[in-house]
């Protein structure tokens, strides 16, 4: 659009962005063209999880959590663990969040319902408890 003299105004609403990043586009493109105006990557220092560091990860990861020492299931602070013990390198969790993100793993948790439970006692508790709860939460009077 630049390029066929539309001005940054227009360009900034037709692409539904502000005037400013428009005008900014603009000085960008009349100093050096489409080039200036291509992305330079991500912003930032680049990632200490390497490569070959997520591709053992991944292989850990899908080995399960018994493999590794734990129990129970993978939780953040546990990858970021056995990152840590790997590769002498501490991530946060939410750097690790991104990580697995990155990697296509999810936030998954397990259906499971307690052995103990009763289905007798949930349902006299939804049928005569629950609509007493409800009730008292829903109204509103003066106060």
């Amino acid at each position: 659009m630049l390029e066929q003299g539309v001005p940054p105004p227009v360009v900034a609403r037709r692409l539904r962005v502000s005037r400013k990043s428009a005008y900014a586009w603009h000085a960008l493109w009349s100093g050096g063209g489409v080039e200036a105006l291509r992305s330079k990557g991500p912003s930032g220092p680049p990632s200490r999880m390497k490569p070959e560091w997520r591709a053992w990860l991944d292989e850990a990861l899908e080995q399960g959590p018994a493999a590794h020492g734990w129990v129970q299931r993978w939780t953040l602070p546990r990858i970021a663990l056995l990152i840590a013990r790997r590769f002498y390198v501490r991530f946060s969790t939410a750097q690790v969040s991104r990580i697995l993100h990155k990697m296509g793993w999810s936030v998954q948790v397990p259906v499971h319902r307690a052995a103990e439970r009763d289905p007798q006692a949930v349902e006299r508790w939804m049928r005569q408890v629950w609509p007493t709860v409800e009730r008292r939460c829903g109204t509103r009077g003066r106060g």
